[in-house]
C-alpha cells in the first residue's frame, strides 16, 4: 500500500522529470538503442569477419547479449539515482519526513519500481536485439536476476554521492567495475567465482548457464538474489542515516 501511494504521488513527477531532462530520457532509451544496434550490426560484422578473417564470431554471442542483460538496469538504476539526488538536493525528502508519504514508503517505492521496470524492460530489450533465442522462463529468471541492479545502482548513487558531479564520477567508476565481470566469461571454474564479489556476475553467470544448459542454473539464481538483497539492505542503511543526519 504504501508504494502504491507512493506512486500515485511521485510518478507523475518522475515522469515529469524524465520528459524534461534529455539526459534522462537518454538513459531510459539507451537499452534499446544497443539492443537494435546488436540486432543491425553484429550479423553483418560476424559475415565480414568469416569471409576476411575466417573469424566465427557466433560463439561469443552469449557475452554480447550480457550487455543487454546488465545496461538495462544499471541504465534504469542510474535513471531512478540521478531522481534521488535532484529530490535530494530540492529538499524533496526532507519534507516526506512530515508528511502522510514515508521516507519508508518513499523507498519501497524507490526499490520496487526500479525492479519491476527492468524486467520488463530487460526482456523487451533483450528480445529487441534477436541475435541469441531464449524462452520466455529463461528470459524472465535472467531479468529477475539483473533487477536488483537498478535499486543497488540507484542507491549506491543517492547513498554516496553528496551531488550531481559526484553522482557523475561514481556511475563512471561503478559502472566500469559492474562490466568487469564479463572477463569472467574467459575464466576457467572455479577461478570465476573472485568476480562473485560483484553483484553483476551473478546474473551474467545464470544467463550463460542457462545457454549452456547447466544444471546449475538456478543455483546461480538464488545465491545472485540472495547476495543482492544482503547489498540492497546495507545500502538501504546507510541511505537512511544519510537522510536523518
Amino acid at each position: 500500500m504504501k508504494a502504491v501511494n507512493a506512486l500515485k504521488s511521485l510518478g507523475p513527477i518522475d515522469a515529469q522529470s524524465v520528459r524534461r531532462d534529455s539526459f534522462l530520457r537518454w538513459m531510459l532509451l539507451f537499452p534499446f538503442l544497443i539492443a537494435l544496434l546488436l540486432r543491425l550490426g553484429v550479423p553483418p560484422l560476424a559475415g565480414w569477419l568469416a569471409a576476411q578473417f575466417n573469424f566465427d564470431v557466433t560463439p561469443y554471442y552469449p557475452l554480447l547479449m550480457s550487455l543487454v542483460v546488465l545496461f538495462t538496469p544499471m541504465m534504469f538504476g542510474m535513471l531512478i539515482g540521478f531522481l534521488l539526488l535532484d529530490q535530494r538536493d530540492d529538499h524533496t525528502l526532507t519534507a516526506l519526513q512530515v508528511t502522510p508519504l514515508t521516507l519508508k514508503g518513499y523507498l519501497v517505492y524507490r526499490t520496487a519500481l526500479p525492479v519491476g521496470l527492468s524486467v520488463v524492460l530487460t526482456m523487451l530489450s533483450y528480445s529487441l536485439s534477436g541475435l541469441v533465442p531464449l524462452d520466455v522462463v529463461a528470459l524472465f529468471a535472467v531479468a529477475l536476476a539483473a533487477a536488483p541492479l537498478a535499486p543497488l545502482f540507484a542507491l549506491c548513487l543517492a547513498a554516496l554521492a553528496g551531488n550531481k558531479v559526484q553522482g557523475f564520477a561514481l556511475t563512471k567508476g561503478s559502472g566500469g567495475v559492474q562490466m568487469a565481470p564479463l572477463i569472467a566469461y574467459f575464466v576457467p571454474w572455479p577461478w570465476q567465482l573472485v568476480f562473485g564479489l560483484v553483484p553483476s556476475y551473478w546474473p551474467v553467470k545464470l544467463y550463460w548457464a542457462l545457454q549452456a544448459n547447466d544444471g546449475n542454473a538456478w543455483v546461480y539464481l538464488v545465491v545472485g538474489l540472495a547476495y543482492q538483497a544482503v547489498l540492497l539492505y546495507l545500502l538501504l542503511r546507510r541511505f537512511d542515516r544519510v537522510m536523518t543526519r
